[in-house]
């Protein structure tokens, strides 16, 4: 009877401190609870950890009531160990956004590929024009060669990474 009386008593007290607890949290902390068995067997519950006891059990209260597993939080299982699983979700974004970046490497390829043939052909010489709205050829002077070479080159230097000659 004595037992069961104790059984009792440790669930109250259980009840009561989960329930204080879980009021003073606020929503975006948990709370961590030690279970222990103290020297003459009775069950105690605490904030701190124990330095005396048997049985020490950690419970985590999360913000909105619900108990985590037994030594788990966040989906950690240790502190120190993390959590290297994706989902599916993540795993699609992920997939999406290396595509993405590979497109990206290969337009920039292309452009740069572009900005040297344009320097090529403005260091090679001769007659150079540029069509104009109407679809008339103006034909560029030195100077203006020269700034277009000058452009060309720092377009190059910016995009592509590597100084062309």
């Amino acid at each position: 009877m004595a037992y069961a009386s104790k059984i009792n008593t440790a669930a109250k007290l259980l009840t009561s401190t989960a329930c204080m607890l879980l009021l003073s949290m606020n929503a975006s902390q948990a709370i961590q609870v030690y279970k222990s068995i103290g020297a003459h067997g009775e069950v105690k519950y605490s904030q701190h950890s124990p330095q005396t006891g048997k049985n020490i059990e950690l419970i985590e209260f999360r913000s909105d009531g619900r108990q985590n597993n037994a030594g788990q939080m966040a989906g950690k299982t240790d502190a120190n160990q993390s959590n290297n699983t994706q989902t599916a979700e993540e795993q699609r974004v992920a997939a999406l956004e290396a595509r993405i970046k590979e497109q990206d490497a290969q337009a920039n390829a292309q452009r740069c590929q572009s900005l040297r043939n344009n320097l090529t052909n403005l260091n090679v010489g001769g007659r150079i024009y540029e069509m104009d709205d109407k679809g008339k050829r103006q034909y560029l002077d030195g100077r203006e060669i020269e700034l277009k070479r000058e452009r060309v080159q720092q377009a190059i230097d910016q995009y592509c990474g590597k100084a062309a000659t």
